[in-house]
């Protein structure tokens, strides 16, 4: 492009790079998700609908963005690990940021009918980014597991209050049952729910109460050779997997350790 006099004004532009040699993590939260979820009449306290086309999504981004090593979602929410050497954009925090909320907001939108067939969205959805630096993998590690015992603490309130509110017999109001968990700590929310619904939380699909971890593995592919068009292939691949499992404990980073490597 030919300069021209106008050109100065790329001076104000001012550019965040990040610190090198840590672990970046961009983190996407659903913007007024509470509205748009009221009013696509999501189902509560969960919507596989949702959960799996948030999965989706995520997994678009990991396979346009090979420096992502893995990523963690619950809720209206996901988080994306880029390997420490990652030079993806210069580390420039803006374009990592909006690309990737770019990406998965698109995902999300293309993909809509895919998981919500027969309903109708009636305005797009938005996600806002952040991204941060950890220096070390016991940071990244941590992350990832203050993310889950997040998914653990707000399903299992989530749980209770819609079971409350949703009450095929002397259903509370939404106050009411507020009101009524106000003070209880988590033994006394999975005593209510079992005396009171019959519910064991413990027994809840892993997928509400565990979260999702998208990560890629090693997978043996069988593919018919091009040569004679007969001969089976087998080959390892590095394919996108989801899992939904503990991430605090040693179990799966030990298991998947080429995840915190360069």
């Amino acid at each position: 492009m030919a300069c021209s006099k106008f050109e100065y004004v790329k001076l104000f532009e001012q550019h965040t790079t990040l610190l090198p040699n840590t672990f970046l993590v961009v983190r996407l939260d659903g913007h007024a998700f509470h509205r748009f979820t009221s009013t696509h009449s999501f189902h509560k306290p969960n919507d596989p609908r949702c959960l799996n086309l948030m999965s989706h999504a995520a997994r678009h981004v990991l396979d346009s963005l090979p420096d992502i090593t893995c990523a963690y979602g619950q809720s209206d929410e996901f988080s994306f690990a880029l390997r420490r050497k990652s030079t993806l954009y210069k580390r420039r925090e803006a374009k990592i940021a909006t690309n990737i909320c770019s990406l998965f907001t698109a995902a999300f939108c293309c993909a809509w009918k895919q998981f919500f067939e027969g309903v109708e969205m009636r305005y797009p959805p938005s996600f806002d980014a952040r991204v941060v630096a950890y220096p070390t993998e016991r940071n990244l590690r941590d992350y990832f597991a203050w993310r889950q015992a997040d998914c653990h603490v707000n399903n299992l309130y989530n749980t209770v209050f819609w079971s409350l509110v949703q009450a095929p017999t002397s259903p509370l109001t939404e106050q009411q049952a507020q009101r009524l968990l106000r003070d209880t700590d988590a033994a006394a929310k999975n005593e209510l729910l079992f005396s009171r619904f019959g519910i064991n939380y413990s027994k809840l699909p892993e997928m509400y109460r565990k979260g999702t971890v998208l990560f890629r593995k090693p997978v043996m592919v069988s593919s018919v050779s091009s040569r004679d068009g007969v001969t089976l292939v087998e080959r390892m691949k590095s394919c996108v997997v989801a899992e939904h499992r503990d991430v605090i404990g040693d179990e799966f980073w030990v298991e998947n350790k080429y995840i915190l490597e360069d």
